[in-house]
């Protein structure tokens, strides 16, 4: 795909904020114990052969840098092309539904005019889902649309997703709120640079609105049309969006939908140990990281980096982050443990299901 940028926009926050969000950009949330949302946006880019991508940052962007880098395990680190990380707008927005901001956008109209791409595929960081980026540039120039969407039916009531009105595979319109069943957009579209660069002059006047947003009375003039995708697909807004996408991960027909193997997903590359099961321990249907030692007992959870869970202490539906410590007879259950916590030894954490527990990161 010799003709095509990638954008990613990580200049949003969560509408429903919370402590694992405090101090991180949706972006960088860690997910499946290896891995970070913004890695399944950049290697759907990268696997369709894109190798120009542009990362538009927001104002708390250490995290996110510091995982990402020069784009070297992105195959991103080249002398033509590359990752070119952008400024974003002051605080960016935590808005429902916008995730292509225009100020944003208009922000980097250098990135776009310097460019000599046909198309630009521009995508957000909060869906996690594997897709051929390649099928769906082919549908586009099939299709002839100005505009092509990805979208899919929604397999929950999502406050902060957007939904399409669709006719006949064109789209006539866009709201905030996306129902059981209805077309959810999963915030990736390809559209022509040259018309991209022409709606940042129609629309300069009201750059505070998304992209979408701009262009929702020009449906009739402007050819939106769907791409229909029907993998996996696990939208994060919120805290339970979050647990509950960690955990389908423990069933092995979804993390083989999520992780094909002529699709790798890319990730930072750690030089760490493999993870060690000491004498006593006992690890049933986890997804246990490289770096931990397990002395406890730990069950249907995920386990970042270098976790150690000691004697005595058990771990049952939880995710553990990276730089934890169990201690002896602590008891962890139905709960998300943020990263460099230390769980003293005899202490419960538990919530339940449907309200998971959720210890914030210390602070430094």
């Amino acid at each position: 795909m010799e003709k095509v940028i990638g954008l990613v926009t990580c200049n949003y926050s969560a509408k429903e904020s919370g402590p694992l969000s405090a101090s991180r950009p949706v972006a960088s949330m860690p997910f499946l114990g290896r891995y970070r949302l913004v890695d399944f946006a950049l290697s759907n880019l990268v696997n369709c052969g894109i190798r120009t991508v542009g990362m538009v940052m927001p104002y708390n962007y250490r995290s996110l840098i510091d995982h990402v880098g020069s784009g070297k395990d992105w195959d991103l680190d080249r002398k033509n092309g590359g990752l070119f990380v952008l400024p974003g707008s002051a605080f960016g927005t935590s808005r429902t539904g916008a995730r292509f901001l225009l100020r944003d956008l208009l922000h980097n109209k250098v990135f776009f005019t310097r460019s000599t791409a046909d198309a630009v595929i521009l995508t957000s960081a909060n869906f996690v889902y594997n897709i051929d980026l390649d099928e769906v540039y082919a549908a586009h120039k099939e299709s002839g649309a100005d505009v092509t969407v990805v979208t899919r039916s929604s397999c929950g009531t999502f406050d902060d997703a957007v939904r399409f009105d669709v006719e006949n595979g064109r789209v006539k319109g866009v709201h905030n709120g996306v129902k059981f069943g209805e077309c959810m957009f999963l915030d990736c579209f390809v559209i022509s640079r040259k018309l991209l660069l022409d709606m940042f002059e129609w629309y300069a006047p009201t750059d505070y609105l998304d992209i979408f947003e701009a262009m929702a009375g020009d449906f009739g003039r402007i050819n939106v049309q769907t791409f229909e995708f029907t993998g996996y697909v696990a939208p994060i807004f919120t805290k339970r969006d979050y647990y509950k996408s960690n955990m389908a991960m423990l069933d092995m027909d979804v993390q083989d939908d999520l992780f094909p193997e002529e699709r790798t997903v890319k990730t930072k590359a750690h030089d760490t140990p493999p993870a060690k099961n000491e004498v006593g321990s006992r690890v049933t249907n986890s997804r246990v990281s490289s770096g931990c030692r397990i002395y406890g007992n730990v069950s249907d959870s995920i386990l970042g980096r270098d976790v150690i869970v000691e004697p005595g202490a058990t771990v049952r539906s939880a995710i553990i982050m990276q730089g934890c410590v169990i201690k002896t007879g602590a008891r962890v259950e139905n709960a998300i443990v943020d990263r460099n916590n230390v769980v003293s030894a005899g202490t419960e954490l538990r919530g339940t299901p449907e309200d998971v527990l959720v210890k914030e990161k210390p602070s430094e």
